[in-house]
Parts: structure tokens; C-alpha cells; sequence
């Protein structure tokens, strides 16, 4: 028990936590192992997980196809670079992801985090029109309550108010910010509803070089779930107004929302596609960039001739071989059974915590289940309640949410809804 003391000591004065101090006072919980969907502290507690450990882990922890693949990919390499070099790792995972990925988006970049696949996104549309002698569309258009990372070209399309915008003023470029819209998923979007974005393009369209959006669901900034038809006249006016179309399905790919892809409930086919997250389904860190044949060979075909990025992990075989497993156990598996399943139980689940005094709203779509507080969640007083119910949530803002494995029992997930509605009704 020393041991472990001195370790935490160490974490408490030495690493930073996301979005906390060194000398934060919000607890932080020593996981010794993890099996399926249950995180096992040093105390000998178990907990069922409803994070995903943020999205990602879909398929459960210590998956015994997944482990087997990585070990046997140890045993040829565990990395080389990139640079003039190839390997089957990259390239199988090239042949699916094109092979699952709505067309025309045929060519894949790949980098080390969801936010480094955003900044590559940005800077394949800058690099694009400046290959086609547009060089002053340098600027982007973004959905305000949107998240889209925390690198600099990243942070500055994220809502510039909940966002670093202010701390970092003068720094991060400034962008093009359209009301998020109101129109809910499974509404139609009136004229009204398109009308701020509408008029932003008419008025600055042959500035930007795109419009950056997460479909359907915006995530980090707000767990909100807007119309597929807001979407598919997005994708519209960008058409009329020669601005490339982004979407960040970082946090939505991969069948979270019940479509492989979000962009499919309306039918929609970006320019550019950012994709990560249960990518590896949680194993290791890799993002994609993909795009259309169109940009790839006008920036090769341009000055300087090729594209300006390239990380020293890129492909790394390790990550490769992560997420051409987890694909195809998803492809393998009744995914969209599950989700289903996992909808129906989160909506039954959740649904007595619309009639509580402190909850503005309820939002389920697909293995996403979002309870919106009217006050901020005090962090330090919740999490450790949840943890004492035997569940991993933690919430942000005004918001407690879950994002479960796909592979959670419906016992479980009943676990984590009940969890929620007695922790919830005592706020």
C-alpha cells in the first residue's frame, strides 16, 4: 500500500489531468486493471464504465482478438517511420476504411489524435485553395457549441465562448462562428433554422475556405443532437458557394449514433472527413483524414507540390493493426442490434428524469443517453457518489451523459440509468 501512496503522490504533484490543476482537489481514482466494461480501482472496487474512456473503448477492455493482434504485430515491428517506407498494416487499413466510408472520399491521412486530424483537415482546405489560385479562403466557418479539439487550428473553430478563445486571444485565428442549430434530430429545418448560416456564406463564403461541423451530434460542447435535414442544407449551400465541407466524425463514427457514420442519416458526403476516437477501438491513439480525389491531386499538383504535414508516429504499425481489428469486429458483430438495444434501454432508463425539478432536458440517440442539469454539476461532490454506486461517469458542465461499450449487458446499462436517476434526484 506504500507503493501505491508514493505513486499517487507523484501523480498529485507532478502530471496534469485534463482540464485540472496540479493542485485540483477533484479526485482521481488508481485503475489497476480492466475487463469488459468494468474498471477494477486499486481499492479492489469494480466499476462498469459508462465513459468508454471518452468514446473510444467500444468494443470492452483486454478483447482477446485485439490483444492477440497486437502481439502478434510485436513480433514483426512496432514502428517505422513513414517516410518513404510502407507497411501492410497501413495498407489494409487504407483498403477498408475507403471500403466503409461513404464515396468519393478516397484518400486517408493518417496522424496521432482526433485534434491533430482536425488541424490536418484545416490545412488540406487552406492548401487546396490556395492550389487553385483562391489564396485569400484562408478563413473557416464553424457551428457555435461545437468542439473539435485543443491544438491551436482546432481550438479555433470550437465555440468561442466555452472555449479557450479568450485565454488565447490574438493567438488563434480568428474564425466565422453560425448559431448551433435548434432544429432537434428527427425535426425538419425550417428556413429560419438555416437562415444564420445561409446568410454567413452568402456574406463571407468567398473568405472561407470551409465550414467545419460535427454531424448530427455535437459532442464535448454540449451533447447536442440536431436535425439530419440542417445537415443535408449545410452540405447544400456549400455546394453553391464553392466552401469545402468538413465533418469531424471523431466522436460519431463508428456506429455510436446507429449509423456507421452520422453523416449517413442525412445522406450527406463531406470533402473532408476527420475520423478517431473507437477508431482503435480504445487501444492505442490514431486519427484519420480522409478526402476526396478532387483535393489530394489539386494540392499534388500545386505549389510546393506536396502536402505541408507529417508526424513522426504516422501509420504506426501498432496503431494500424488496433484499428483494422476493431473494425472488423464491428463489421463482424450485430453493431447495430447493439445500439439499438442500447438506445431503448438509455430512453426507459432516463426517461423519469424529465419529470425532476432540476433537469432541463433528456437526449438519447443511438449509445448516447444525455441528462441536462439547469445548474453546473459539482464535480467534486458527484463523481464520488457515482463511484460509491459502482458506476464510472463523469460528467461536465451541466451535463451528466453516458456513451457506453457497445458490448454492455442490459443489467449494466440499467445499472448505470438507475445510478444516474437516484444520484440526479438528490441534487
Amino acid at each position: 500500500m506504500q507503493d501505491l501512496e508514493e505513486l499517487l503522490s507523484i501523480d498529485r504533484n507532478s502530471i496534469w489531468h485534463p482540464y485540472s490543476a496540479m493542485s485540483s482537489d477533484l479526485p482521481v481514482y488508481h485503475v489497476e486493471s480492466a475487463h469488459g466494461v468494468r474498471l477494477k480501482l486499486s481499492s479492489g472496487q469494480e466499476l462498469i464504465d459508462g465513459m468508454s474512456s471518452w468514446w473510444s473503448v467500444i468494443h470492452g477492455y483486454n478483447h482477446p482478438q485485439m490483444n492477440q493482434a497486437l502481439e502478434q504485430q510485436l513480433k514483426s515491428m512496432g514502428h517505422v517511420m513513414f517516410g518513404g517506407l510502407t507497411h501492410t498494416p497501413a495498407i489494409e487499413l487504407t483498403k477498408k476504411l475507403l471500403s466503409i466510408t461513404p464515396e468519393p472520399l478516397n484518400a486517408v491521412f493518417y496522424s496521432d489524435s482526433g485534434s491533430v486530424a482536425v488541424d490536418v483537415a484545416m490545412k488540406m482546405a487552406i492548401q487546396y485553395c490556395h492550389a487553385k489560385g483562391e489564396p485569400k479562403r484562408k478563413r473557416f466557418i464553424s457551428l457555435r457549441s461545437g468542439y473539435h479539439g485543443d491544438t491551436f487550428g482546432a481550438m479555433s473553430v470550437c465555440d468561442p465562448d466555452t472555449g479557450m478563445h479568450s485565454l488565447f486571444a490574438g493567438v488563434l485565428p480568428e474564425q466565422i462562428f453560425v448559431e448551433q442549430p435548434r432544429c432537434r434530430f428527427g425535426e425538419q429545418c425550417t428556413d429560419k433554422d438555416i437562415a444564420p448560416l445561409k446568410n454567413t456564406l452568402a456574406e463571407y463564403g468567398n473568405q472561407c475556405a470551409a465550414l467545419i461541423m460535427e454531424p448530427i451530434v455535437q459532442g464535448a460542447g454540449g451533447m447536442w443532437f440536431y436535425s439530419a435535414d440542417y445537415l443535408k442544407q449545410a452540405r447544400q449551400l456549400c455546394n453553391e458557394h464553392d466552401v469545402l465541407l468538413i465533418l469531424d466524425e471523431i466522436a460519431t463514427g463508428f456506429g455510436r449514433t446507429g449509423k456507421l457514420f452520422a453523416c449517413e442519416h442525412a445522406q450527406v458526403v463531406p470533402d473532408i472527413m476527420c475520423v478517431g476516437k473507437a477508431l482503435t477501438g480504445g487501444y492505442i491513439s490514431l486519427a484519420v483524414t480522409l478526402a476526396t480525389k478532387e483535393i489530394h491531386t489539386i494540392i499534388d499538383n500545386g505549389e510546393p507540390g506536396v502536402f505541408m504535414h507529417g508526424p513522426t508516429f504516422m501509420a504506426n504499425p501498432l496503431a494500424c493493426t488496433a484499428a483494422l481489428t476493431s473494425i472488423s469486429l464491428l463489421l463482424e458483430s450485430d453493431w447495430q442490434g447493439n445500439i439499438n438495444r442500447i438506445q431503448q434501454s438509455l430512453e426507459k432508463g432516463l426517461a423519469p428524469c424529465r419529470n425532476m425539478e432540476q433537469v432541463n432536458d433528456v437526449r438519447v440517440l443511438g449509445g448516447i443517453g444525455v441528462v441536462e442539469l439547469k445548474q453546473q454539476v459539482d464535480m467534486k461532490r458527484i463523481v464520488p457518489q457515482f463511484v460509491d454506486a459502482g458506476v464510472w461517469i463523469r460528467p461536465f458542465g451541466k451535463l451528466i451523459y453516458i456513451m457506453p461499450p457497445y458490448v454492455m449487458t442490459s443489467d449494466d446499462l440499467d445499472s448505470l440509468t438507475r445510478a444516474m436517476r437516484v444520484i440526479i434526484s438528490k441534487i
